[in-house]
């Protein structure tokens, strides 16, 4: 690492200037990442995936890729006197989409009217054509015409996540963030950690623009990257930065100070963003393109802040830290005040759990435990259109839908029904069936969850091969009452329409996906976290070089992610944010709880490694349990708990937008957060540790050379110590 330094110094010139081409290039390459991203759940292998590919194959149409008019008429008027314009108005629409197709214009109530134009393109490009669409729409006399559908509703929502992504980021992260960094630094050295976050962010985003070209990725993820990233950054500049003032005190040059300070905080930066690279990096192995999105996205944000830290940031230390350490803007006595390890207050907070342990112990994990309990009550979901801003003209359309015919016209089951060979349709006995499985819809003992089948042609294929039916709920495509009804029609409506052998009856659309999304991500979610715990305790034993240690964090950080699920359940089920103005929803949309588990299990070994890095110092120095758990806390507690105030302002980027998801994402993250930097690491870590005594450092020797590590016996020669034991 020290080597490494000290090249990157030597060539400074050469690392800037690299840098600067990073950060040109990027700025253009991000520019145009919204236009690929997209907010679909496809589920690979699924009923639900093939039912799509029957309907995109041989019907020419996507529920994704679709545009939706709907019509309502003005008092005194009706939606049947506008079907003519309405027709004429879909199909001047589909000219303007490629392989744009117009369906059919209906009535589906005394005041509102419907027209469906499908298409074959990818919802990422579909949506792209919103505009194109709302232009050659227009206008029908005597009432008001509505463009809406999947494609719409993306373009639309897209507008809202760059201005809340403008919001979080520029009006609420970033200055908060820059309070806490001039107060913790008191000079203007707090620059250094935004120059970093603006080299590693906007170099992230072109990686996930190159990406977003081969790949499913998720409209979350850019105002994810921005947030999350500005956190990790600042989060790893400001432990190194801090480590340098250290040795620059100490004396020496400055060359030696930057190699000293990469050699230990540097360090531990790299095992810390692996620790968070491995949580999410992990999630690239699920069966969904859109958390193997997210997983994308996670893997690429710390692996680019650690190429950063070990390139940029040692040569931002030689150029600019003496000289805006010189610049002070907090006054000097008060920093003078908290330099003082001895007596500041987290020395003073040391001083008071290492007198009482157990009770110190006892009470935060009784504490962790009750926040815990709302866990229990935790439903996901796969999201809701009342999650979004409900003023979007895409989402007005759909309202006016939903009012007229059900919550679940606006995303409907779709059937599609592979009879095996061209013109089987005519077979006496498919024909039978599904009039059999039609009944069955349509008298299903909870019917009234359907509000009808739709037979309206084409519901048959050219070929006379495949049959669709469309089933509209009264309930919205998430809701536990449509998912309820999917899963009778898989198991127990279609067999009874006892179709003939090699018939083959796929159910998609709304409700069925919900169920294939769901029990696809949590049928995998075992496995990730049984990989995530076993390859962070390896890591972990290799940077502490213990054996109890990674599995104290591992268990420490299990309990704050149980506390952000309670917690999550209470605000947002239970209404406990309602104050706040967080709106309330029974659900948790299913890839939160995923997500946050690997995210949180990164972040939160961030901390571990920047204390108990700095307590492994202290204890190979002096081998007294006691005086390094009071000083590592000492000396990075003030570190720590700046860097978890600044990601917590990062994630409450997301709580002050206005998409519900990303609320309920943000909430989770931020809950977390600040349980982890005040109850984990501020109190339980150092009672623990006091508790267990040279059990924290042990390493057996054969251990050890399986690490490629120094052992640590369990009973080292003490050496003298600050404290004179």
């Amino acid at each position: 690492m020290e080597r490494w330094t000290l090249t990157m110094i030597r060539y400074r010139w050469a690392v800037v200037a690299a840098w600067v081409v990073v950060f040109l290039v990027s700025g253009v390459a991000a520019s145009g990442l919204s236009k690929l991203l997209t907010n679909r759940f496809s589920i690979p292998g699924s009923d639900t995936a093939k039912a799509e590919k029957i309907l995109h194959d041989h019907f020419g149409q996507r529920s994704d890729g679709s545009f939706q008019l709907v019509y309502q008429a003005n008092p005194g008027n009706t939606a049947a006197e506008a079907l003519p314009a309405l027709e004429r108005v879909g199909k001047r629409v589909a000219d303007e989409i490629p392989t744009g197709r117009f369906v059919s214009a209906r009535a589906v109530s005394v005041r509102t009217a419907t027209a469906t134009v499908t298409s074959a393109l990818e919802p990422a490009d579909a949506k792209n054509y919103t505009d194109r669409v709302r232009a050659a729409a227009g206008e029908i006399p005597n009432g008001k015409l509505y463009v809406t559908g999947a494609a719409a509703i993306t373009k639309d929502t897209d507008d809202v996540f760059a201005r809340d992504a403008k919001v979080g980021e520029l009006y609420t992260a970033i200055p908060i963030a820059l309070a806490i960094l001039i107060f913790v630094f008191g000079t203007f050295a707090f620059i250094l950690p935004m120059l970093f976050a603006a080299a590693a962010i906007p170099a992230t985003l072109a990686i996930i623009w190159i990406l977003a070209h081969f790949m499913e990725l998720s409209t979350y993820l850019q105002n994810m990257v921005a947030l999350i990233g500005l956190g990790i950054a600042i989060d790893y500049s400001l432990l190194v930065v801090y480590r340098y003032r250290e040795e620059r005190a100490k004396g020496g040059t400055k060359e030696e100070a930057i190699a000293r300070t990469m050699g230990t905080a540097g360090r531990a930066v790299v095992f810390s963003g692996t620790a968070v690279a491995i949580g999410l990096a992990l999630m690239l192995a699920m069966p969904l393109p859109f958390m193997r999105g997210f997983g994308l996205g996670g893997l690429v944000i710390p692996m680019v802040s650690i190429v950063c830290a070990l390139t940029l940031l040692p040569v931002l230390l030689y150029l600019c830290a003496d000289g805006l350490d010189r610049v002070r803007v907090v006054p000097k006595a008060i920093a003078r005040r908290r330099a003082d390890e001895e007596n500041n207050m987290w020395a003073r907070l040391a001083r008071a759990i290492m007198r009482r342990p157990l009770p110190f112990a006892l009470g935060t994990t009784a504490l962790l435990l009750a926040a815990a309990i709302p866990v229990f009550a935790l439903q996901v979901g796969p999201g809701s259109n009342k999650g979004i801003p409900q003023d979007l003209p895409s989402v007005q359309g759909l309202n006016v839908l939903a009012n007229s015919v059900g919550d679940g016209a606006v995303a409907p089951t779709e059937i599609a029904i592979d009879t095996g060979r061209a013109g089987d349709v005519r077979d006496p006995e498919v024909r039978a069936a599904v009039g059999r499985l039609v009944r069955g819809i349509e008298g299903d003992p909870e019917t009234t969850g359907v509000a009808g089948v739709d037979l309206e042609p084409p519901f048959v294929d050219s070929s006379g091969r495949y049959i669709h039916l469309q089933v509209v709920g009264r309930h919205e495509y998430g809701s536990p009452e449509a998912m309820d009804f999917a899963r009778r029609l898989r198991s127990e409506i279609v067999p009874a329409a006892r179709f003939p052998g090699g018939v083959q009856v796929y159910a998609g659309g709304g409700p069925p996906s919900s169920v294939d999304v769901i029990e696809t991500a949590y049928g995998a979610f075992p496995w990730l976290v049984a990989a995530v715990l076993v390859l962070t305790y390896f890591l972990l034993l290799r940077a502490f070089r213990s054996l109890l240690l990674p599995l104290k964090a591992i268990i420490l950080n299990l309990l704050a992610i149980g506390a952000a699920y309670g917690l999550l359940v209470a605000v947002f089920k239970y209404g406990g944010g309602e104050a706040l103005g967080i709106q309330s929803f029974d659900q948790i949309e299913f890839w939160i709880p995923i997500f946050l588990f690997a995210m949180l299990f990164g972040l939160s070994m961030d901390y571990e490694v920047f204390l108990v890095s700095r307590m492994r110092e202290e204890w190979d120095r002096t081998h007294d349990n006691e005086h390094a758990v009071a000083l590592g806390l000492a000396k990075t507690g003030r570190i720590v708990t700046a860097a978890g105030l600044i990601m917590f302002a990062a994630f409450m980027g997301f709580v002050v937008g206005s998409i519900l998801g990303l609320q309920q994402f943000g909430f989770g993250l931020a809950a977390a957060i600040l349980i982890d930097v005040t109850v984990i690491r501020a109190l339980l870590v150092p009672s623990a540790m006091k508790l267990f005594g040279r059990w924290n450092w042990w390493l057996p020797p054969s251990v050890a050379r399986l690490a490629r590590v120094k052992s640590s016996p369990l009973d080292p020669r003490p050496a003298a110590s600050p404290s004179g034991r």
